[in-house]
């Protein structure tokens, strides 16, 4: 049951993140995908959930929201363009808005529960 509810929440969380891509392309789109998923998985982790309620929305769902490999791709390809600041900023940016979100997360769901 556990790995259905991971399937569904993939099959939902799989078209938002293309349609995020091509609505903002390049690095925009895949740290807006990769913040908002940090900000619900921590959200979602911060709260008394059962394991297959987590599995599905954390794992399914944020897991095929969010992406390391593209946020890596996005970022090698500044770099093959010369553009190391602007890769380095993305690094930068990603890693601190990522972290910040998560905490806010699970900090709302601590003001919740």
């Amino acid at each position: 049951m556990t790995a259905l509810l991971v399937a569904l929440g993939a099959a939902v969380g799989a078209p938002l993140r293309y349609l995020a891509g091509r609505a903002f392309p390049g690095p925009r789109g895949t740290l807006l995908v990769n913040v908002v998923g940090s900000l619900l998985l921590g959200f979602l982790v911060g709260l008394p959930a059962d394991g297959a309620v987590l599995a599905g929305l954390g794992t399914g769902f944020c897991g095929a929201l969010t992406t390391y490999s593209t946020f890596s791709l996005d970022t090698l390809e500044l770099v093959e363009k010369g553009a190391r600041g602007k890769a380095l900023l993305n690094v930068g940016v990603s890693l601190a808005l990522g972290l910040t979100a998560a905490q806010a997360g699970l900090l709302l769901a601590a003001l919740a529960g």
